[in-house]
This record gives structure tokens, C-alpha cells and sequence, in this order.
């Protein structure tokens, strides 16, 4: 078969993708020819949504190899055989331009794959293209301040943002232009274009997935995680990319926290006798929009329906004790710079390079130029203040959750909708990923509904560290039960 079949790859799950493989229905080169077409139809034409840096001009001749393997063996190669991935352009892929959304980057090819990448290709899958996202992963609303010099658009209403920072494998994924996809967490950066482009996704606990050869922000909060279209190809993926890692030795303390396989927390009855909480302190009526807050109402009566106890209000007394605290501009020095130092010869080595070249949206000259000049983390008192709030808010939250008995808490990722492209001041956000980044704990998103011109909205889901199995039970139950994911009007099928 060639590079063209009418398979119609778009809304296909993995387990559809392997069934059609083996039953030589359709080709990985045709899989991935299909997705490359629709990344040309629509990402720089039709609604341009330009979530996408490059494509991978390889993508083809691996699937031909995969192909040839499986017409050879009979069998697919690993769980993610001939499944096209879109990667935040944050990580490292061999060959290809890694720029972490700055213009600073351009050009430099890293020579060697990040850990998640080599995980993905040892599995079978194939690097279809890197997603645009905000520059330095400095922005959890839009992604207008990347190298490409366009706004992110959200496939769902154009005139809106993708989130971010990791909005172009959210806009991507939400647009049918591969099947999984990368991205990375530190203050919401997967759970925001989860959310506003209903998908799934895992901001999984800390160093739960190997941070090596990614652009980081921020050590303490930085996680790597999967998203996906549904719960369970985002088990499919997380089960490829989690583990212990030399390279990252944070990951030293995943040990004896992963199990086989996460496939064990896809149950149909999965919600019942859980104990959830539902953190409305995060969504007061006077700081959300009430169609947000009718899903999250309307959430925790399907979760109750599915067999789940629902703990109405769960309440932390210590709450406003513990603000959204920002990255120390330290660490977010020191991360950026590691990076930086692994990079060639032409480019920046540090931060006040990078302001010297001028080669970054407006936005951030401000932030940029402070953060060049500050301490190391191990001299900076912000950084030793935050790490003593910290585990201040995480002995008040895990006492809060034992005193209720609850196995994990409820809320919106952001209590608005998607806000406008280029609306950073004007209209609030509602975000709450903070909460979970600040306990460094885990937490699922999956669809809860759209408000508004068909703007989605996602549901948080957040427990302890090292209970994503539990948090996949609750997510996958809810989303079996809802099915509130459609496809985006913009991106039709192909004809």
C-alpha cells in the first residue's frame, strides 16, 4: 500500500491505528501522510491555526520502516508502533530544531534525543513535528510570544487561545494533526491547553517522567507528561515515557511508585467508592464565570452517578495562606542557562545574552532583564521562603484531605473560558493550576463541557504524589460516562 489510503485518521485512537495495521487496512506511511496533509491544509491555511515549528522530514521514511517490519514479522513493534507523536518544542529531538519558543534558538539542532524522545522512538512511534510554544514557557495564557510570528489558535474558536505554554501540541492534538502528543508542566503549561482544547492530560508527580534533554523553568515545579484526545491513549503514552532515569536523577525517587502498567486504571466503575472533594475556595462565584462553574456542578453529579462519594465543600482552613507564589527568578535563571549551556557555539550561553541579542517579544523584556541579573537559587531567600511555604501548603492540604477522607479534590482548571488572543489584561483567567504545581502534586485534566461559542472547559483532577493511578480511575470513569470531547468544526476531514 502506498502513502495514501481512505483510512480517515482523524478522532482515531491508538488501539483503532494497530487494529487497521494488522488487519492491512491502512499503512503507517499512509497514517503519517494523512496527518502531514492536514498539518498543510490547516496550520498555515483554511482557519491557520500555526501550532506547528517544523515537521519532521524523516516522519516518512520511519513509517516505511515500520511498515516493512511489520509486513516481515507479522507484529507491531511496541505499544506506539506507527503512531504519529507531536512534541512541545521544548524537548530535544536528534536532527531537529529544539528552540523552546525563542528566537534565540533558531537554528540549533540538538545531536541527540531527550530521554522521552528515545522512550517514544524505542516504542515504536513516530516524531511527526515540534509544536510552537510560548517563549521560555513564560506564559500559561496564549502563545503569541513564540518564534512563529502568529498567534496560537485555538481550533475550537479561533479568535481564542490554545493555553499554554505547551499550546501547540494542545491546538495540534485538538485539530487531528497527530494522535499524542508532549507536554510539559510547571505552573499549568499541560493542564491550561488541556483544558481549553478538550483534551486529556497528566501533570504527573514530580519526576514521575524524566526531565532530561528538555528546556526547564523551573527544577522543583518542572514535569514532563503526556496529552492526548482521550484517557486512554494518554495511558497508552504515559506508560512508554514514565520512569527512573540516571540522566534525571529526580527520578530516583519514582522508584517502586510505577506500576506495570497504568492500563489497570482503565475501569468503567472506576469513580465508585472513591471519596472526592470538590475545592470550591479555587472558583468563588465572584471570580468565575457561572457556565464554568455549572460544569464543574454538573461534573461532580456525574461523578456522584458513577458511584463516587462527593465531599461538597471540601475545604482547606489554611487556604488563602497560601497565594499563587511565581517562579523565583533565580531558578528560572539557572534553568534556562543549563539549557543554554549545552547548546553550540553560536548560541546564547546565558540569560543577559539573550536580552543583549533583543531577540524576544515585547512582553517579556521586563521579566527578561530581571531575571539575567539574579542571584544563584542557593544564595537567593525567595527560593529558600517559597521551599518553607511550600511544605507548609502540602502539611495543610494533606491534613485538610485526611480530615474529610477524600482520595482526591475537584475544581476547574481556570473558572473562565479561554480568553481572546492577545486579551492579557482586560478579562480575568480563573487559573488554578497553581494549586497543584505549589503541592508539586499530581493532577488529570479530562472534558467537562464547553461554555460560551463552543469554548471547552476542563476538569482538574489532584492528589498526592505517586496516586495517578487513582486520578486515571476517577478520569477515565468520568470521561466514559460524559463523552463531552467532539471534534473541532474549523479542521473538517480531509476529502
Amino acid at each position: 500500500m502506498s502513502g495514501k489510503s481512505n483510512f480517515q485518521v482523524e478522532e482515531k485512537t491508538i488501539a483503532e491505528i494497530h487494529a487497521a495495521y494488522l488487519a492491512g487496512e491502512t499503512t503507517a506511511e499512509a497514517v503519517t501522510q494523512a496527518f502531514l496533509d492536514r498539518i498543510e491544509a490547516y496550520d498555515r491555511r483554511g482557519p491557520a491555526l500555526w501550532t506547528i515549528v517544523v515537521t519532521n522530514p524523516k516522519a516518512i521514511a520511519d513509517a516505511q520502516a515500520l511498515d516493512q517490519a511489520l509486513k516481515q514479522s507479522g507484529k507491531l513493534s511496541g505499544p506506539l508502533h506507527g503512531i504519529p507523536v507531536l512534541v512541545k518544542d521544548n524537548y530535544d529531538v536528534a536532527g531537529l530544531q529544539t528552540t523552546g519558543g525563542s528566537a534565540t534558538l533558531l537554528g540549533w539542532i540538538p545531536p541527540k534525543d531527550a530521554t522521552v524522545i528515545a522512550k517514544l522512538r524505542a516504542a515504536g512511534a513516530i516524531i511527526l513535528a515540534k509544536t510552537t510554544m510560548s517563549e521560555w514557557a513564560r506564559g500559561g495564557l496564549d502563545n503569541i510570544n513564540s518564534v512563529l510570528p502568529s498567534f496560537a489558535r485555538n481550533p475550537y474558536n479561533t479568535a481564542h487561545a490554545t493555553g499554554g505554554s505547551s499550546g501547540g501540541t494542545g491546538g495540534g492534538l485538538a485539530a487531528n494533526f497527530g494522535v499524542v502528543g508532549l507536554g510539559s508542566d510547571t505552573f499549568g503549561s499541560i493542564r491550561n491547553p488541556s483544558s481549553n482544547c478538550a483534551l486529556a492530560g497528566l501533570r504527573p508527580s514530580w519526576a514521575l517522567v524524566s526531565r532530561a534533554g528538555m528546556v526547564g523553568l523551573y527544577d522543583a515545579r518542572d514535569t514532563a507528561g503526556p496529552m492526548a484526545r482521550t484517557v486512554t491513549d494518554l495511558v497508552a503514552l504515559l506508560d512508554v515515557i514514565a520512569g527512573v532515569d540516571p540522566a534525571d536523577p529526580a527520578t530516583a525517587g519514582a522508584e517502586g511508585h510505577i506500576p506495570a502498567t497504568f492500563k489497570t486504571s482503565l475501569k468503567l466503575d472506576g469513580a465508585r467508592g472513591k471519596r472526592i472533594g470538590v475545592l470550591r475556595q479555587a472558583f468563588p462565584p465572584q471570580a468565575s464565570d457561572p457556565q464554568v462553574t455549572t460544569l464543574v456542578d454538573r461534573a461532580a453529579e456525574d461523578l456522584r452517578a458513577a458511584g463516587a462519594t462527593i465531599v461538597d465543600p471540601f475545604v482547606v482552613p489554611e487556604f488563602d495562606s497560601f497565594p499563587p507564589r511565581p517562579h523565583p527568578l533565580s531558578e528560572v535563571r539557572a534553568a534556562i542557562e543549563t539549557y543554554l549551556a549545552k547548546t553550540g557555539p553560536e548560541f546564547p550561553k546565558t540569560l543577559s545574552e539573550v536580552v543583549a541579542s533583543h531577540k524576544f517579544h515585547p512582553l517579556h523584556e521586563v521579566g527578561l532583564v530581571t531575571t539575567a541579573v539574579a542571584p544563584p537559587p542557593r544564595e537567593d531567600p525567595v527560593v529558600h521562603n517559597l521551599e518553607a511555604d511550600e511544605i507548609r501548603m502540602r502539611e495543610a492540604y494533606d491534613k485538610a484531605m485526611r480530615d474529610a477522607g477524600i482520595d482526591a479534590f475537584i475544581l476547574p482548571v481556570a473558572s473562565f473560558p479561554p480568553k481572546l488572543n492577545g486579551d492579557r489584561n482586560t478579562t480575568p483567567t480563573g487559573v488554578t493550576t497553581w494549586i497543584a504545581s505549589g503541592l508539586h502534586w499530581p493532577a488529570a485534566v479530562v472534558p467537562m463541557g464547553y461554555t460560551h461559542e463552543d469554548l471547552p472547559s476542563g476538569l482538574q483532577i489532584v492528589g498526592r504524589p505517586w496516586t495517578e493511578a487513582i486520578l486515571l480511575e476517577i478520569a477515565y470513569a468520568y470521561e466514559q460516562a460524559t463523552h463531552h470531547r467532539h471534534p473541532p468544526s474549523t479542521v473538517p476531514p480531509l476529502s
